[in-house]
């Protein structure tokens, strides 16, 4: 019971690192092909993947558009499969980023061959834990149009949540399409194993949240910590087998309909962002729902403890210029809730669907052929 998912968690730190060697043992390969298709000035970049792995699109979205000034965008591949036309563009050249742990999702196979059937023009990026997945052997055989970035073994996770893996991909697209040379990646790295060290040393007070009294839990975040925002929740409603209900929104959305989910029984976790503009309107909203009477508890990641919001639990990453980075660690926060609530209620965090309702890698999926009216 509970062999793989804690140490999965914990091991994350040493796993950055060996993704930052890969990276830079195959700087010359992923250039080599990559220059050329961003160069492309109508290209649109496409970040997709399902479950966790859509999630690592939403969270690098904004950031890979700063950084190769091109239209990119987050879709899943859940919605790809089904409305195709809604997302692809057949004259404008496309790179799509796959993201994948097995990579023999059935969502992730259909989109792949939907984008090369609906776009002229169709290059991939498949970053990816498994070399056998047939994502990574469809980049391996196609080598002018694909390329594969296999993920250090340890990445590959072996329970069922997404953690290890799911840090390791976000890393990984955004030290891919990072400018910064290598000893300043490796400086971000050694900030980001710090502030991990940080989340995982609070592991009793995360213990001792997940036996509290909650009934739901809302995870906030601000552009790319919305997605993490939603990671976290799925975390958390993953390893408790459903029991816990969770909601995830960024700070300024939160304000418009979705605070009525609040309740005496709410616990609140704040991901607040390293941008100190950004701030001011997350710590405002915090503020406001710290003035509840009903008292609701919260969580607070990322900046100085703020007495007036009396937070259960506070976790300061003293930022140091890695702004676009930390999304990567903000995810821990989510995974550690999850295993101690787990653990809490007396399942196997490894393998937590009693009913089988969830699996490591998703089944029961029928991929029917697209309607005439849909094809070339």
């Amino acid at each position: 019971m509970n062999i793989y998912t804690q140490q999965e968690i914990e091991g994350q730190p040493e796993l950055w690192h060996s993704v930052l060697n890969l990276i830079q043992q195959r700087s010359k390969e992923i250039k080599d092909f990559l220059q050329p298709v961003i160069e492309k000035k109508e290209l649109q970049i496409i970040l997709s993947g399902a479950g966790s792995s859509a999630f690592i699109g939403e969270a690098a979205q904004g950031i890979v558009q700063r950084q190769t000034g091109r239209t990119t965008r987050a879709v899943a591949t859940t919605d790809i499969v089904t409305h195709p036309e809604s997302f692809l563009c057949a004259e404008k050249p496309t790179l799509l980023i796959s993201f994948a742990r097995s990579g023999n999702s059935p969502e992730s196979l259909e989109t792949l061959k939907l984008v090369n059937h609906f776009c002229e023009e169709a290059y991939h990026l498949v970053i990816t834990c498994n070399e056998e997945g047939e994502l990574a052997q469809y980049a391996l055989a196609h080598p002018k149009k694909a390329f594969a970035f296999l993920l250090p073994e340890g990445a590959n996770d072996k329970s069922l949540a997404m953690t290890g893996s799911f840090s390791s991909m976000l890393l990984s697209v955004l030290l891919i399409f990072s400018e910064e040379n290598i000893e300043k990646k490796k400086e971000v790295i050694e900030s980001l194993v710090r502030q991990a060290k940080r989340i995982l040393e609070k592991k009793k007070d995360f213990h001792e949240l997940a036996a509290g009294n909650y009934e739901r839990v809302v995870f906030l975040g601000s552009g790319p910590l919305l997605g993490i925002a939603r990671e976290c929740g799925l975390k958390l409603q993953e390893l408790s087998d459903g029991i816990f209900i969770c909601k995830h929104d960024s700070f300024l959305g939160f304000r418009h309909g979705p605070r009525a989910v609040t309740n005496e029984k709410t616990l609140m976790v704040y991901l607040f962002s390293a941008k100190d503009h950004v701030y001011k309107y997350e710590l405002d909203l915090a503020k406001s729902i710290a003035g509840d009477e009903r008292n609701i508890a919260c969580v607070t990641l990322g900046r100085q403890r703020e007495p007036v919001l009396n937070p259960l639990l506070n976790i300061d990453l003293e930022f140091k210029g890695e702004e676009d980075f930390h999304v990567v660690t903000a995810a821990l926060v989510g995974q550690l809730l999850g295993l101690y609530k787990s653990l809490d209620l007396g399942l196997d965090p490894d393998n937590p669907s009693k009913s089988g309702a969830i699996s490591r890698v998703v089944e029961g999926v029928v991929i029917y052929d697209q309607p005439n009216s849909l094809k070339a």
